[in-house]
């Protein structure tokens, strides 16, 4: 069986940490068997090349220094803060699109597997109805986002879905929104964490708890209401540890300075190397996501997966796809969002209770193995294929 997987980022080079998801996923299907290839844009003028033994098909689409619409930062979010940038979008899907047909008619692909479907789906559907080769879009939330911000998106979103062959969403959040727009079929495929699987050793307490945080700073992540929680808890006892970057970054850090927060540290962004170092000497994550002033939330909240698989309790906003991951009381603390004070009182109930974090760490190993195992994900999505093809 051949797939081919397309969507707007991938690894640029082995120790490129783009998508770790995505590239865990085209490896697991490889490992069952199944013959995945990758087409995504060209970053400043890359071509086409292998990771992991998996071909990466590169479609140029502007000058070098121009091939900068993806990667590093999403598209709309550059898109929002250089508007010129969208200029760019006309090239990308016309050269999306002819870079498809040419490998469709090449390749001979069994089954198309389309990531984010707008624009993708666009991209891909030319070379799927021309060869007939079964469409699958996987919707991942930010792209039915869109639809708040720019309207004349519903009509091309509801014409995408019905050309689908088979659709996946990464979380029930997900889901709900592409049968607002359009009643389908909808299978759950969720991510699962980019780390190997096993046991952790337990994280020592030092003379603070530690509350980790990891992401882009950017308003629908909810870092401002972390820092304002931080206030509420005693320097003495508590340490916020903020991993990342974004455009945020320096008001959130003036915030910190404003209500003169004791216990908050930006340690910017890490290798991987760090970040592991990081995550082994924390006691707790923490995500707390917000829907920001554009409508947009977590599609999912993969983070919290792979702080799990880290063995830390979690603590995130009852919001977006989130709750698909964290199950209030059972595999983490929910809390609702914007709210300082729940948050805090949650970081408070977990440092002073070992045996109730130690309940919450059982059950997101199941759930984890239950729900977010890359093997179980890659048999579902291998049985949609083989039904589509005919096997």
């Amino acid at each position: 069986m051949k797939v081919l997987v397309v969507g707007s980022v991938y690894p640029r080079f082995p120790e490129d940490n783009e998508v770790p998801w995505l590239r865990k996923s085209v490896a697991t299907l490889r490992d069952a068997g199944v013959e995945v290839e990758v087409m995504a844009p060209s970053y400043k003028g890359l071509k086409s090349h292998t990771i992991d033994d998996v071909p990466v098909h590169r479609f140029r689409y502007a000058v070098k220094n121009l091939e900068i619409l993806t990667h590093d930062e999403g598209a709309p979010t550059k898109m929002a803060k250089h508007p010129s940038m969208q200029l760019l979008a006309i090239p990308y899907c016309i050269s999306g699109f002819f870079k498809c047909l040419w490998l469709a008619k090449k390749k001979k692909f069994d089954v198309i597997h389309a990531h984010w479907p707008f624009p993708h789906a666009l991209i891909v559907l030319g070379a799927c109805k021309l060869f007939r080769i079964p469409l699958v879009l996987n919707f991942h939330g930010a792209e039915l986002l869109l639809i708040r911000k720019k309207k004349w998106i519903r009509p091309i979103m509801k014409f995408i879905i019905g050309q689908a062959n088979a659709i996946f969403a990464n979380s029930r959040f997900t889901a709900s929104k592409i049968s607002a727009l359009r009643p389908t079929k909808i299978e759950w495929s969720p991510y699962g964490s980019p780390l190997s699987s096993g046991k952790v050793p337990p994280h020592a307490r030092g003379e603070r708890y530690k509350i980790l945080f990891v992401g882009r700073h950017i308003e629908r992540k909810g870092i401002e209401y972390l820092i304002q929680a931080a206030k509420l808890l005693d320097p003495k006892k508590f340490e916020v540890r903020i991993v990342g970057k974004g455009n945020l970054t320096e008001s959130l850090k003036n915030l910190a300075k404003e209500i003169q927060t004791e216990n908050v540290t930006f340690t910017g962004p890490l290798s991987p190397d760090d970040l592991r170092k990081e995550y082994q000497e924390s006691n707790c994550f923490v995500l707390p996501a917000i829907v920001d002033s554009k409508g947009d939330t977590e599609g999912l909240g993969v983070v919290l997966i792979e702080a799990m698989q880290y063995g830390l309790p979690v603590v995130a906003s009852n919001v977006g796809g989130i709750p698909d991951v964290v199950v209030d009381g059972e595999t983490g603390v929910l809390v609702p969002e914007k709210n300082p004070e729940a948050l805090a009182a949650a970081f408070q109930k977990l440092e002073s209770d070992p045996a109730y974090e130690t309940e919450l760490l059982k059950g997101a190993e199941k759930r984890i193995n239950d729900c977010f195992n890359w093997e179980k994900i890659a048999k579902t999505q291998i049985a949609v294929y083989e039904k589509l093809i005919g096997k």
